[in-house]
């Protein structure tokens, strides 16, 4: 690297960086490569904070927690909660407001015949009888199974949706009419599933809290992604970074685009700040 790429590193170094697990940090067979973990540690001994932000809940994040970071916390299940991953303990949830959420429910069963329901709520997993098992080989703890208003026994901080005899994009589009407003969904990856979330609850949201209690600006900010629901992210970061493999419309808003996840490419992006001790003084 030459010395007015230093200089620029030098010039523009975050404070903190941000960045999404699946299809981003994590490589396509959902492992954590020993380079990019190697050099996510080595950003705090540089002095720079690290967060997680993704759409997984809390539970999804414990075989993860070598690579959380020194403060062990990650922004789950779109920004609704906020978790300490070491001591699996919940530091706060954003939530819907229990008739508002009935009120959406029924009115998407209303607008789209066969969809069919699950929650994330604050005390783990919640699924109707026809959703999809994910958890068919390991019953997470606190798993519900159940139907109609139990939905709302415990506080839900991101709603599931399916329909599997409708083509995605058409799924989505009609949620999306159907919502109108009143909650917020985002799109992960996962085949025809809606991610709904309480207003103003989303990834960079639950960042920019995050880093008001840091006293981090957004400028002073990285963020890595590479599905729509990192969009508000990467828009609100100083630098939105997508990787090489992102959904076409994150590649057409990000400030940089690094090497794939399969690639390292967030590993790859971040190690010059590894080696900032190098980076000529500036005066």
């Amino acid at each position: 690297m030459d010395d007015a790429a230093l200089l620029s590193i030098a010039v523009n170094r975050p404070r903190l960086v941000a960045s999404d697990l699946d299809g981003t940090l994590l490589r396509s067979d959902g492992t954590v490569s020993a380079h990019t973990a190697a050099v996510w540690a080595a950003l705090a001994r540089q002095g720079i904070e690290t967060v997680l932000v993704t759409a997984r809940p809390p539970r999804w994040l414990h075989d993860l927690e070598q690579v959380v970071g020194p403060r062990g916390v990650a922004l789950c299940g779109n920004g609704a909660f906020v978790y300490e991953v070491a001591t699996r303990r919940l530091l706060e949830s954003h939530c819907f407001e229990p008739q508002t959420l009935l009120e959406l429910i029924a009115d998407l069963r209303s607008a789209i015949p066969g969809a069919t329901f699950a929650a994330e709520r604050v005390d783990g997993p919640f699924v109707e009888p026809d959703f999809p098992d994910p958890h068919a080989d390991s019953k997470p703890a606190g798993l519900v199974v159940g139907s109609g208003a139990a939905i709302v026994d415990k506080p839900v901080g991101k709603l599931l949706a399916l329909a599997p005899e409708l083509p995605t994009e058409a799924f989505l589009a009609q949620v999306e009419l159907v919502l109108a407003g009143r909650a917020l969904l985002a799109y992960s990856g996962a085949h025809g599933l809606a991610e709904i979330n309480p207003p103003g609850v989303a990834k960079d949201a639950a960042l920019r809290r995050w880093c008001a209690e840091l006293g981090i600006d957004a400028a002073q900010v990285w963020a890595f992604g590479d599905m729509p629901n990192d969009l508000p992210m990467l828009r609100w970061a100083g630098v939105g970074h997508a990787v090489a493999n992102a959904h076409p419309s994150v590649l057409e808003v990000a400030d940089v685009v690094c090497p794939s996840n399969d690639d390292d490419g967030v590993a790859v992006a971040l190690e010059p700040l590894c080696d900032s001790h190098h980076t000529p003084e500036i005066s």
